[in-house]
């Protein structure tokens, strides 16, 4: 299962961060210092925590200026539900309960006192007193008719219809049918029985409530199959380090007498020799095991098997490991294998040391910080990730601190690669682990005062400009990497032109039809003013540019400009009318999929604007919006596109759409061939 959306309450620097909603596969957490980001990962990870995490604690987790509520017993923490969150099913999950619950949301909680709760919503899945009190009411009639019809003398306040109501006379309509309200309806059902006429439609009625008492006990069954497989949320924390060398015989006694240094520190070698398949104990009588004496040799061989099997298993973990690293660890192109991890025993030593390839070893903590996190990150996640916590929700703090800019970039696709089997969120500053396709993944998490505590926006604002840094800066360094790097350049008026580019251009890619050049690098310039300025900047360069311009005033005044048309020329300025031949005269890039944008704007947001764009055909789809929506944003708007183009393909594309769209793109192709 998946997780959908979360909220937290009353923890730490959070009152209520509403709910957010969360991505399929990973999300990203932005803001400034004291936001409250690792504070809401530690929450999160209270809902379904590894075995052995600490529980809430509520004297210093409870909000420290509400605390004498606690005190007081005004706040009873049972009743107070610190995070809960959402999960739709996968197909795996609805293969494993009834069908009646296919449709159903599993929600989970976790309380101060560190119990959980779940439920399920939607679907067929819960009944109300309003939906059977109907039918109740008209068999209840028909039984009581029945038995007067058969002359028995049984008191007014003993007939059925009497008895029902004696059941249900504290019940409101919205009640759910939970499983004691139906043992109750259950019980009457059977006392009823002999007076339901076979062969009617009362006995239709009564099978159909017979099987309204019979989904609570149901639904006990499918929240128990459903937490069996609720994902285990895992945090991962540049605290968790692995220890260059260990001392087995001190690392288990630490171990055995909890005489433990801190949580931190010896937790990443506890992931270690789970991964190892070892106990700190094991190792360390391995260590000390002395030889067979000689003529013995089935002791001999017992003594090589456990010193063989100490060493293989040793060996398949610093492959696994050397495997992940350099996926993303090359510091020399010229020697791609890069560096081999490798995990030793020495008596009472373990050793994780770094082979270069001149065979010479070199301990872990004499590398960089960045190769260490990395070396720790994959322990962590392997052993944390084993058979036994497959499909779980990876919550990592500020991943990959430590590591150079450019090795960011790399560590963001195998964040990319991990969250396709485990979903994830993280936290991060960095620009470099923000993609320019990444911007409807993003949540800013900020803190304007400590009365309202932490805010998360599952849309990109902030009252905080600090908040959106990352942001700004990732879009920032994408731009200056597209200038003067690529030989073709095509300058756009702004980012949501880029994101629409980009996005169409892999629809029709993947379709395989004419698409943008890839060696084509799109530049926005953050308004059709500013084009003029961009091209002649990257035209100074000696690099091939064309501008594409919307066909409105403040496209037309752009393309009107002589420097532009000096430093380009004609035939390098390119209008979005010239690849549309729809209605709309002054067109702009969103009018290119103005149908898909209509569709895709009521089913992701709710906004409803298809009767007025219908009925206004020539009218930019942009100003229709503009008008009819109060809370209108372009870039909320991309933002859905963007999440509706990665489950969706070109041909879900109108054809007048696809059209345009491949006359752009040749257009720009030629100018740029």
């Amino acid at each position: 299962m998946r997780l959908k959306k979360a909220r937290v309450r009353k923890y730490r620097s959070i009152r209520d961060t509403h709910w957010f909603d969360v991505e399929d596969l990973k999300t990203i957490l932005v803001g400034p210092n004291e936001a409250g980001k690792t504070v809401l990962l530690y929450a999160l990870q209270h809902i379904n925590p590894p075995k052995g995490t600490p529980g809430f604690d509520v004297l210093r987790d409870y909000p420290r200026s509400e605390y004498n509520d606690i005190t007081t017993e005004k706040v009873d923490p049972k009743e107070v539900t610190i995070v809960e969150a959402h999960f739709k099913l996968d197909p795996d999950d609805i293969k494993a309960i009834p069908s009646e619950f296919s449709n159903v949301t599993y929600v989970v909680g976790r309380t101060l006192d560190n119990e959980s709760w779940h439920r399920l919503e939607g679907g067929s899945s819960s009944y109300s007193y309003s939906d059977i009190s109907k039918d109740l009411v008209r068999l209840a009639i028909h039984v009581d008719n029945r038995i007067t019809a058969s002359q028995q003398e049984i008191p007014p306040d003993e007939l059925p219809s009497a008895r029902l109501e004696t059941i249900t006379k504290e019940w409101g309509m919205a009640d759910i049918i939970d499983a004691d309200r139906a043992a109750e309806i259950k019980a009457w059902l059977v006392g009823v029985l002999q007076f339901v006429e076979e062969g009617s439609k009362e006995e239709a009625r009564y099978d159909k409530l017979t099987q309204v008492t019979e989904f609570p006990r149901l639904e006990e069954n499918v929240l128990r199959v459903l937490k069996d497989r609720l994902p285990v949320f895992i945090l991962f924390s540049n605290y968790f380090r692995v220890r260059p060398q260990l001392h087995l015989g001190h690392l288990a006694y630490r171990l055995a007498s909890g005489a433990l240094e801190g949580k931190f520190y010896d937790y990443g070698n506890e992931c270690l020799l789970r991964l190892l398949g070892f106990t700190a104990s094991e190792l360390s009588e391995m260590g000390r095991a002395p030889e067979p004496q000689l003529g013995d040799p089935q002791a001999l061989q017992r003594y090589r098997d456990q010193l063989d099997r100490r060493a293989y298993q040793l060996n398949a973990a610093s492959i696994r490991i050397t495997e992940e690293i350099q996926k993303v660890w090359v510091p020399d192109p010229n020697r791609p294998e890069g560096e081999r991890l490798r995990v030793i025993a020495d008596q009472q030593y373990l050793k994780v040391v770094v082979e270069d390839e001149l065979g010479v070893e070199i301990e872990l903590d004499q590398r960089s910080e960045g190769f260490q996190w990395l070396v720790s990150f994959f322990v962590v996640f392997f052993a944390e990730t084993g058979a036994k916590h497959e499909n779980a929700v990876l919550l990592l703090d500020e991943p990959g601190l430590s590591l150079h800019g450019l090795k960011q970039r790399e560590f963001r696709a195998t964040i990319s690669r991990l969250a396709e089997y485990n979903q994830t969120l993280y936290t991060t500053h960095s620009p470099f682990l923000v993609g320019p396709d990444e911007l409807d993944l993003v949540r800013v998490v900020e803190m304007t005062d400590r009365e309202s505590g932490t805010q998360v926006h599952s849309k990109v604002t902030a009252s905080d400009p600090a908040a959106l840094l990352p942001l700004q800066e990732a879009l920032g360094y994408d731009l200056a990497q597209s200038l003067f790097v690529q030989q073709r350049n095509l300058v756009l008026e702004g980012l949501t032109d880029y994101w629409y580019i980009e996005s169409v251009g892999e629809l029709l890619r993947d379709a395989g039809g004419i698409s943008l050049n890839e060696r084509i690098a799109l530049v926005p310039a953050s308004g059709a003013a500013k084009v003029v300025y961009f091209a002649t900047i990257l035209h100074a360069q000696h690099l091939r540019v064309t501008a594409l311009l919307d066909s409105d005033a403040a496209g037309d005044q752009a393309a009107r400009q002589d420097v532009l048309i000096h430093t380009l020329g004609n035939k390098a300025i390119l209008r979005t009318k010239d690849a549309y031949d729809g209605s709309v005269t002054n067109t702009e890039v969103e009018d290119l999929i103005r149908d898909t944008l209509v569709r895709v704007a009521k089913s992701e947001l709710g906004w409803d604007v298809e009767v007025v764009a219908n009925s206004q055909p020539a009218r930019p789809i942009v100003d229709i919006f503009l008008a009819e929506i109060g809370e209108f944003s372009k870039y909320r708007l991309e933002k859905a596109f963007l999440r509706w183009a990665r489950r969706h393909t070109a041909n879900d594309l109108t054809e007048d759409e696809r059209r345009w769209w491949t006359k752009l793109f040749e257009s720009v192709n030629a100018v740029l061939k």
